[in-house]
């Protein structure tokens, strides 16, 4: 079988010092080949886990337009989904995974995929998934929020967390990896982490309820809330707050790859709710965060 062929976007680097790499694949269609770009953790990968962020570009939904959404939700089309989903584990070499999402609710729930039923099953209604199973492929669904991607090289097992500011000051991340320590035996002293892209802190504001919320949650608030010229307003530093997560749950520093993309100040290549919405949520695609052990194609 003929690989997709990989190139890098014009001026970007072969690898950033995060550890991320943008590659762009070409994909074969009934209307020619169409060039998709998706964001990988190469520190997972060289691991052996399939993992990719996608990016808006090169799929068929009208967000505005081409746009690769890979999320099931009423602002498209099912079949344009499907089709975007296929293009994306093509580009990822990994046509014959599940993919596997839940029902977000911005709330700390976790499940364990366990079987076949409840990975071809109706969405488990959580924001943070484990798994130990080959050829399932962990789905993170967002647009400005954190997508982390979690994987033990010990075990094979991985983890994809949904960040929003409501996970995070529930302490999700923690959660999450606590789950992993207490049910599946993993150490985090062998774990890898990526944090994809979401809103950046110079972008990510935030109001009174927030900021009271993260001050009760967190002794470090004044590390991830940054002070804004507005009264009452302040910029959370999502990533900083999961990043601090971690390495409470004893994840080695050099094990935490944090991509530098931002979804609003890289608009032109993800998703962003914040900056597109303008109140209908309907009208911005959803990108996924995805992570698993895949068996060679036949």
């Amino acid at each position: 079988m003929q690989q997709p062929s990989e190139t890098l976007e014009p001026n970007d680097n072969p690898t950033i010092e995060t550890g991320f790499a943008l590659r762009t694949s070409s994909i074969e269609t009934p209307t020619g080949p169409v060039q998709v770009s998706i964001l990988v953790c190469e520190p997972l990968e060289k691991a052996g886990f399939v993992n990719g962020f996608s990016t808006r570009l090169g799929g068929v939904s009208p967000l505005p337009s081409n746009a690769l959404s890979l999320a099931f939700f009423k602002g498209d089309e099912k079949e344009n989904v499907i089709e975007n989903r296929r293009r994306f584990l093509k580009a990822l070499r990994a046509e014959n995974a599940q993919i596997v999402s839940a029902r977000q609710t911005h709330s700390v729930d976790r499940c364990t995929i366990e079987s076949t039923q409840q990975a071809t099953g109706p969405q488990p209604e959580c924001d943070a998934m484990i798994t130990k199973m080959t050829n399932v492929l962990l789905a993170v669904q967002t647009a400005d929020c954190l997508p982390i991607l979690i994987a033990d090289t010990n075990t094979g097992t991985v983890a994809g967390v949904h960040a929003g500011w409501r996970g995070t000051a529930g302490r999700i991340t923690e959660r999450t990896v606590a789950d992993l320590m207490l049910v599946h035996g993993v150490s985090p002293r062998n774990c890898i982490a990526a944090l994809g892209p979401a809103a950046c802190a110079d972008c990510y504001e935030v109001g009174e309820d927030v900021i009271s919320r993260y001050k009760a949650e967190f002794g470090y608030w004044r590390n991830i809330l940054l002070d804004s010229a507005q009264e009452g307003r302040a910029h959370l530093d999502i990533n900083g707050a999961n990043i601090q997560q971690l390495l409470f749950c004893g994840f080695a520093e050099e094990n935490i790859y944090v991509s530098e993309y931002c979804t609003m100040h890289q608009n032109d290549l993800f998703f962003s709710y914040r900056k597109e919405a303008k109140g209908q949520p309907s009208a911005v695609g959803r990108s996924l965060s995805v992570i698993g052990r895949v068996s060679p194609s036949i």
